[in-house]
């Protein structure tokens, strides 16, 4: 456990870095006036790391512009789709050549309209555990429901042509429990339409990075970022740690 781990090394006086076995140890001032890259093994005290709460840790990473964003919690997401809710699906945008659809109203007050649209293979449904699907006017709850049992969820909205993706502020795409965001910047999206080119593929494998690339998406990688404060008696240090 990271965390832990780190806790303890605050506790300790001294925290050896191991790793250049074969080096001497360099001083905190030599390093930070020497030009970079270069290795050192080093001597010194970890004064502070952040973020504090290692989920904190976690970001979005857009490899294009390089900018890095915090991860969208469920309640933006809630937010976002309550707002699609408000349009109305339309009935023309239903069971095309390449995906069937399937409406129902909710028995709840507000009597929700949802729409689900299955894309197909050879004019056949796939098993669930293989299929993509599209949901208009759906929950958070109702989303993650069929998560569970589908392959891939990509919540959708209608237009007077075609269906188009959500604000890029909510996934494009959920797999599992694992909800994938495109960048704002970088991404120019287009309409659902252009996901019939996976579906004509002899074995549509559904990949995020496939339907990312088709629907116009530069799809963020979840990275992993710390900083840590080293200190000895010549000064100190910031290290960072940057992984996918």
């Amino acid at each position: 456990d990271l965390e832990l781990h780190l806790q303890r090394c605050q506790q300790l006086s001294v925290t050896v870095l191991t790793d250049h076995q074969d080096l001497s140890n360099t001083e905190l001032k030599t390093i930070t006036n020497s030009p970079a890259p270069q290795q050192y093994r080093i001597r010194a005290k970890l004064r502070t790391y952040k973020p504090q709460k290692l989920h904190q840790s976690v970001k979005l990473h857009c490899s294009k512009c390089n900018s890095l964003q915090e991860v969208p919690d469920g309640d933006d997401f809630d937010f976002i789709l309550r707002g699609s809710a408000s349009t109305a699906p339309n009935p023309e945008l239903h069971s095309t050549s390449w995906y069937e659809s399937v409406t129902w109203t909710t028995q709840d007050q507000k009597q929700r309209e949802i729409v689900i649209h299955f894309v197909k293979h050879d004019e056949m449904l796939q098993h669930p555990e293989d299929t993509l699907l599209m949901i208009e006017g759906g929950t958070l709850k109702e989303i993650w429901k069929l998560t569970k049992r589908f392959k891939c969820v990509i919540p959708v909205r209608s237009t007077e042509d075609d269906l188009e993706l959500l604000d890029l502020s909510a996934p494009f795409l959920l797999q599992g429990n694992v909800k994938y965001y495109g960048c704002k910047q970088c991404s120019t999206p287009k309409p659902m339409k252009s996901l019939s080119s996976i579906a004509a593929e002899q074995q549509p494998s559904w990949e995020p990075t496939e339907i990312a690339q088709v629907l116009g998406i530069e799809l963020l990688q979840y990275v992993f970022i710390m900083k840590f404060t080293l200190v000895d008696e010549t000064g100190a240090l910031n290290a960072y740690l940057f992984d996918y």
